[in-house]
């Protein structure tokens, strides 16, 4: 790998970013404005808005990112652009990665921008600290924009890509204790939840929510969706080649 043909990389994504206003909204303000809006239909309830506002910091930067990165993988497969720099020196990891601290940039910010939204205008109330919920909502933005560059890999089409959401992160959101509790599913399910990341961002969240100071399993989880998140990119790098050849 060459630390400058990365950042190289990484530049040339972000400096496409910001010539791409409508991108940039979408990645910054629909989280917001998703929680907004989650926090009046519960304006009777601010207790339910603590639990499931808190597990949305979690989810919605995971499909935000998941959706963009997908697409715009795929713009980069389909228009030639990333054939032709396969055809130079540049190792598959230089890409991958490139590609993956750019919009690990971006879901940084977003997470931010949400988690301040949350908190200082929203009244979202927990009992650990707000610095936690955004290490863990970008950890899971991260882990969405690499399993979108994954994912890209086998779509032909952007279509095709915003097809594999259904797929992809559909079932993670329903087994991940969101919407029941994991321990009353079936033994089956909860085998399946088990090994499907999303579920230990949602109860690293729950921790934060639930005790004042870090806890061992809240590391634990956040480890757990850092891993796949690596894993994800180092899958997306193998697929290079396919796509290429």
């Amino acid at each position: 790998m060459s630390l400058r043909i990365t950042f190289a990389t990484a530049f040339r994504i972000l400096t496409q970013l910001r010539h791409d206003r409508r991108t940039i909204a979408l990645i910054l303000l629909i989280p917001a404005v998703l929680l907004t809006l989650l926090r009046y239909v519960m304006d009777s309830s601010p207790a339910t808005f603590d639990y499931i506002g808190l597990t949305m910091l979690g989810v919605f930067p995971f499909i935000s990112m998941f959706l963009v990165t997908s697409v715009a993988m795929l713009r980069e497969r389909t228009s030639g652009t990333l054939e032709r720099m396969l055809t130079t020196p540049v190792h598959k990891l230089d890409l991958i990665v490139g590609y993956g601290l750019a919009f690990s940039i971006a879901a940084a910010l977003q997470s931010a921008v949400a988690t301040g939204v949350a908190y200082w205008l929203l009244d979202l109330t927990t009992r650990g600290a707000a610095w936690l919920v955004i290490l863990i909502a970008i950890a899971n933005a991260v882990l969405g924009m690499a399993l979108g560059l994954f994912v890209s890999a086998f779509a032909n089409s952007e279509f095709q890509a915003v097809q594999f959401m259904p797929a992809v992160v559909l079932p993670q959101i329903l087994l991940c204790g969101l919407i029941w509790p994991r321990d009353e599913m079936v033994g089956w399910l909860q085998g399946i939840a088990r090994v499907l990341p999303l579920t230990y961002a949602v109860e690293a969240l729950t921790e934060v929510g639930a005790h004042a100071d870090p806890t061992a399993v809240l590391w634990r989880d956040l480890g757990i969706v850092a891993g796949c998140a690596v894993a994800a990119l180092m899958l997306g790098a193998l697929t290079l080649r396919r796509r290429t050849g």
